[in-house]
């Protein structure tokens, strides 16, 4: 049995691996054109930095080794002085070579979702008519104060609202920045809530729910898409309120993948440029989500069954405001409605993030 305080020879040439990576971002984030340019350079530094929590502690751990093996051989060594000093410090080296071990397999089974500093934030009204609409539009509004919080950009891409009640019936929204993934991944599933809605007359509770997606923003080398064989588009004029601008100018775009049947509409710009960039973006990240499901239902069958599918149909949350707890169906913990709403989500967030973290050294 191999003793607790080594890496498998496997995760130290992957970590090796990640090293050779974060040095070539470091170049890379060193060069001139890439320094000038806002979106890429951020975009590197996000990937970097959640390769530096990793390689860091890959990097203690060698230095911890590297000093265990010199008191090992000065413990069996000629010097009597030195052997007794060596043994004594020996206890206390192994023990913070094991403690590095634990930290450094947790931060390495969470090093690809801290990589991704960019995601899509889908939510759709589902059962309850108007309160449904004005739940989502709650629950777009709780996102985004977190978002806020967190320094993140946010970015509506899309947005159907009802113009009678304000309640929100489709909205897709761009999220980025450190964390993004590690974070809102958990979100994904429905969110039922139980409250009495401004539509109620007579005080009765009522249950409605809305559905999220949560997808990560496909980068080219993630997802190929040939846009002239693999894509039709068609440029509409626009549908809904919004003036003469809206309704009588094609700016709207229709685009539909041909090999999976993936299909977007973006109207929410006034420029068909803005729209068809906004669209294209969603597409790919619908794409690729839809790779990403294919390859992990053949690499673990029985992922479903572990963590669930984190599909729309899978209930994950009801938020009950007469009693202002909010129970994750993850979790045996509850929380105050008041404040998660508030988008005060980081101590539920770090529970989920928590119990993953165990589930991922498990499989190891």
């Amino acid at each position: 049995m191999p003793d607790a305080w080594l890496l498998s020879d496997a995760v130290v040439l992957r970590l090796g691996a990640m090293r050779d990576q974060r040095d070539a971002l470091e170049r890379e984030l060193a060069e001139p054109e890439v320094m000038a340019d806002h979106r890429v350079s951020r975009d590197l530094a996000i990937r970097k930095a959640a390769l530096d929590g990793p390689v860091g502690q890959f990097e203690r751990w060698q230095a911890l080794l590297a000093e265990l093996e010199e008191l090992e051989q000065a413990a069996s060594g000629d010097d009597a002085e030195l052997r007794e000093l060596a043994s004594e410090e020996l206890p206390g080296a192994k023990a913070a070579l094991i403690a590095s071990v634990e930290s450094l397999q947790r931060r390495l089974v969470n090093s690809s979702d801290e990589q991704i500093g960019s995601v899509i934030l889908e939510l759709r009204a589902g059962t309850g008519g108007d309160e449904a609409g004005l739940w989502a539009r709650d629950l777009t509004a709780m996102y985004e104060r977190y978002a806020q919080s967190r320094s993140w950009a946010w970015e509506v891409l899309s947005v159907s609202a009802d113009a009678s009640l304000g309640g929100v019936r489709h909205a897709v929204v761009s999220v980025k920045g450190e964390g993004v993934w590690s974070a809102l991944a958990f979100e994904a599933g429905v969110h039922s809530v139980k409250r009495v809605p401004a539509t109620e007359t007579q005080g009765r509770i009522h249950t409605s729910t809305a559905t999220v997606a949560v997808l990560p923003e496909a980068e080219d080398v993630e997802v190929k898409i040939d846009w002239n064989k693999d894509v039709v588009e068609h440029v509409t004029t626009s549908q809904g309120p919004g003036g003469q601008n809206v309704n009588k100018v094609a700016t709207a775009v229709h685009m539909v993948h041909t090999p999976t049947g993936v299909e977007v509409r973006m109207q929410e710009s006034k420029s068909q440029a803005q729209n068809r960039e906004k669209a294209r973006r969603l597409l790919k990240a619908r794409v690729a989500e839809l790779e990403r499901e294919r390859a992990e239902s053949e690499r673990s069958a029985d992922r479903n069954a572990q963590i669930g599918s984190a599909s729309r149909s899978e209930k994950i949350r009801v938020y009950r405001y007469q009693d202002d707890i909010t129970a994750d169906q993850r979790l045996d913990q509850k929380f105050k409605t008041s404040q998660i709403v508030a988008g005060d989500l980081a101590s539920m967030f770090e529970a989920l993030r928590d119990q993953e973290t165990q589930r991922r050294l498990e499989a190891l």
